[in-house]
């Protein structure tokens, strides 16, 4: 499905996309067509960069749900992903875009840990999606 149609399935337009490639290894092409909401790169907390993104996107819960039990009948895999990438030791860089999409998210100043609330954990479920962190950097 291209990402013209998944946006006027969803009502909402993606931050970034990715077209899937042909199967050739040289160069490396997408093997699958990529539908994106983005946050900037980020040192915040991984609950609080989740919550800015079910913020975001609960409105369309059941048309994101819709679309990826569709794509799953079509593609099985892995076709609605939350995924959050933190990076550690980056606070001074990334300051002023964290504040332009972190609205009314408080940030709770703690290096290590998170926790899912319910909320998200029905936002995951009503969506089909799966849940994916990563966090790099080697300052804690």
């Amino acid at each position: 499905m291209s990402a013209e149609e998944m946006t006027a399935r969803l009502g909402l337009e993606a931050d970034e996309i990715t077209i899937r490639g042909s199967k050739s290894s040289d160069p490396p092409r997408p093997a699958v067509h990529i539908w994106q909401i983005s946050v900037p790169r980020s040192s915040l907390p991984v609950d609080d960069m989740i919550t800015a993104l079910v913020d975001r996107l609960e409105p369309y819960a059941s048309a994101i749900g819709a679309l990826a039990e569709e794509l799953d009948r079509h593609e099985p895999g892995h076709t609605a992903v939350l995924q959050v990438v933190r990076f550690f030791g980056e606070d001074e860089e990334d300051e002023d875009s964290e504040e332009e999409w972190m609205t009314e998210v408080p940030t709770r100043p703690r290096p290590l840990g998170w926790h899912l609330d319910r909320r998200v954990l029905d936002f995951l479920q009503a969506t089909r999606a799966e849940l994916d962190v990563d966090e790099y950097g080697d300052t804690l």
